[in-house]
Parts: structure tokens; sequence; C-alpha cells
């Protein structure tokens, strides 16, 4: 067991956030009064880091709820695109942050305020930057647009020591191709949650889905 897995209380990086699970599910939350039975659902089938995206009104509100109703989850902020953005997902409660992209002012502002990140790429220029900066955990987004597993092969040599979380068009088909790779260490994806299923309050079947996910041998 990791210190991550043994201690959710405590301050956790990012590579032991991504280690929590083979998935991190990427939320979009309309409305926060579903955001607790998502999250106990979510976590319930295994998935314990919850990325929030702040795509909506609702998701600042939403994240503070998961993280008080599903304190045996980790949950994280999404879509991060300004500083602004960082400091206040932060004060809303958030133990880690994901960005579309590699921007160093977001990054300043996460280490001013201690929140873990996990900055996007999509070239390996990008990618180096990131490692100059000390990175080794980088989401690889939109990753099936961008060319998916194979390219990723073909950035596990020249790149040695980076690993990356692919996201965008990752789903349970293609998942485990993903996370067969060395350099991959988690994927993320919001087939876990539809919104058919989140509209209809249906959490056992959404807990059956994160259970599946779970399963997934990386």
């Amino acid at each position: 067991m990791t210190r991550a897995e043994a201690d959710l209380t405590a301050d956790l990086t990012i590579a032991e956030v991504c280690g929590l699970a083979p998935v991190v599910p990427v939320l979009v939350v309309e409305d926060a009064a579903v955001a607790a039975p998502l999250a106990r659902a979510l976590a319930d089938g295994g998935l314990r880091a919850l990325e929030v995206t702040l795509r909506t009104p609702a998701a600042l509100e939403a994240l503070a709820a998961m993280a008080e109703a599903a304190p045996d989850a980790v949950v994280g902020a999404g879509t991060l695109r300004t500083p602004e953005d960082v400091r206040a997902a932060a004060a809303a409660g958030a133990r880690f942050g994901v960005s579309p992209g590699f921007s160093h002012a977001v990054l300043d502002a996460a280490e001013a305020v201690g929140l873990p990140m996990l900055p996007g790429v999509a070239t390996p220029s990008e990618a180096m930057a990131a490692a100059e900066r000390g990175l080794e955990l980088l989401k690889f987004f939109p990753a099936e647009a961008n060319g998916g597993v194979p390219v990723l092969k073909a950035w596990a040599s020249p790149l040695q020591g980076l690993r990356f979380c692919p996201t965008g068009g990752v789903g349970p088909l293609n998942a485990p191709d993903y996370l067969a790779l060395p350099n991959v260490a988690c994927v993320g994806g919001s087939w876990i949650a539809p919104p058919e299923l989140v509209a209809r309050g249906d959490w056992t079947a959404i807990a059956a889905l994160a259970r599946e996910a779970a399963g997934l041998e990386r």
C-alpha cells in the first residue's frame, strides 16, 4: 500500500494522486445538487481521484460538496487556465489541479498555494519545457486527436523519465491500450459518469462503471 492509499488526508504529490486508480473521472457538473451522491458513487466504485472541471457555474460549489461528501476520495479541479482559476479552486478545497495546456503563470500560481498540478502538453517541445521546470507527470491532451497510443509509444524513448495521463477521446475500449504503455500513469475520461445517468440519479449504475474502470490493469 502506498502512502497515498494509506492516508488520503495527507498532502499528495500528483504522482500519488494518479496512483490511486487507473482512471481519473473527468466530471462536468451542471448542478451542484448531484455532486455529493456522484462523488460517493465514484469513490464506492474504487475511483478515488476525481477531477471537477471548471466549465460550469456550479463547478466550485460542486467541488466543495464532493470533498465533504467523499472523504475517502481526493477531489481536484480541471480546466485551470488562469492564476485566478487556481486560487479559486484551492479556496474551494481542491487537492490537485489539471490544466488543458502548459502555462508558467498557472504553474506559478499553483506553487504559491501549494496545489499539485497536472499540466497539459501536446508536443515534445511542451513536454521538454515541463521537464525543464522539474515536472515528471503530464497530461497528454487531447490524446486521440494528437495521435493517441502510437504517439506516446514514439515519445517513450526520447522523452525518458516523463509519464503521462492521456485525456480526450479516451474511453472503455481504448483505455486498456493506453494503460499498457510504460509511460502512462493513468488515464482521464468522462465515460464513467455519463450525463444521462447523472440526470436520472442512477448512482448504482455509475458505481458499477467506476468498479469496471478501477479494475483496469496498468
